[in-house]
């Protein structure tokens, strides 16, 4: 048994004496010494060159405008060639006016189309039926950048154009991958039942588990609040059960067809640049003093694709 001959002396330090001994340094003070001060996301956006931007290609740019505002969709034509050119079409036959948001499934997709089964809206010239694009050869994905951490989905990951993307170079494909805010095609069991008439928005939860198994059209670059925000679905996956739950799709249009001064002007950062990259490694590495335990890692869907 240990013990300790304390003299009234010793009792006498005062409590601030203690604390400013090396031995009783507050754990803060050590956490900020391991974790330095690292540039944020902010910082790199603050600091990035023009060159690092690109403007949203107008002939691939959706503006879905709801009663609450306007959500911006990008297309991806390298990954889903023809549903791109059936989408567009459908936009110019000005098939989803009117239509509405059909689903809200929690920490999961938000999906929109046409409401009525029975007698559902006519296509004119869009094709109603396409095959399924859920992969492509790697040589569509002329921009990959690949990420250093490792994935459970693909043997690489990485962004391609601004798009969160997978690739496997045994088989030599290519694909989109489901995270949130990236938009897919709705279909049916059969593989190639979808057209681009009824798509969705990923709201929740990465499901990556979908990938290589729907084809993936595009991503939301504004507007997200909008729809994850949307009244959860009361019936089974989501779908509102009454006409009156459905919020309505005022209208959809392509960025090139609505005049200059209304469009919205957006500039994604360009994930082929060295800000990008320090982008990724702000997330892979938080500093600074809130930060106790850079995690060293980053998933690919936690990477942030600036828009300004």
């Amino acid at each position: 048994m240990h013990t300790y001959n304390v003299t009234k002396k010793a009792l006498a330090i005062p409590a601030l004496a203690l604390l400013s001994s090396p031995l009783f340094s507050p754990p803060l003070q050590a956490a900020e010494a391991v974790n330095p001060p690292r540039p944020t996301v902010a910082d790199i956006v603050k600091a990035s060159k023009p060159a690092e931007w690109r403007a949203l290609d107008p002939e691939h740019t959706l503006y879905m405008d709801l009663p609450a505002g306007r959500v911006v969709i990008e297309l991806a034509p390298a990954f889903a060639p023809a549903h791109d050119a059936n989408i567009r079409t459908l936009v110019r036959e000005h098939y989803f006016d009117g239509l509405a948001m059909l689903r809200s499934h929690d920490n999961y997709v938000a999906q929109w189309g046409d409401p009525d089964e029975k007698n559902p809206r006519p296509f004119k010239s869009a094709k109603a039926k396409l095959t399924g694009e859920f992969t492509v050869p790697m040589s569509n994905d002329k921009h990959f950048t690949q990420l250093p951490d490792r994935d459970g989905y693909a043997a690489q990951v990485g962004h391609s154009n601004g798009f969160p993307s997978a690739r496997d170079p045994k088989t030599g494909r290519a694909w989109l991958a489901h995270c949130y805010g990236m938009v897919g095609v709705g279909r049916d069991v059969d593989a190639d039942s979808g057209n681009g008439s009824s798509l969705y928005a990923v709201t929740g939860h990465a499901p990556r588990h979908l990938d290589r198994n729907i084809t993936v059209v595009g991503r939301v670059v504004s507007g997200m609040p909008l729809l994850s925000s949307l009244p959860r679905g009361t019936g089974a996956l989501g779908f509102y059960e009454q006409a009156e739950q459905r919020m309505p799709i005022k209208s959809v249009r392509l960025a090139a067809d609505v005049p200059e001064a209304e469009r919205v002007k957006l500039e994604v950062m360009r994930t082929d640049s060295a800000s990008f990259k320090a982008v990724a490694e702000a997330q892979r590495n938080r500093g600074g003093p809130w930060t106790k335990v850079p995690a060293g890692h980053v998933e690919l869907c936690n990477v942030t694709i600036p828009v300004r």
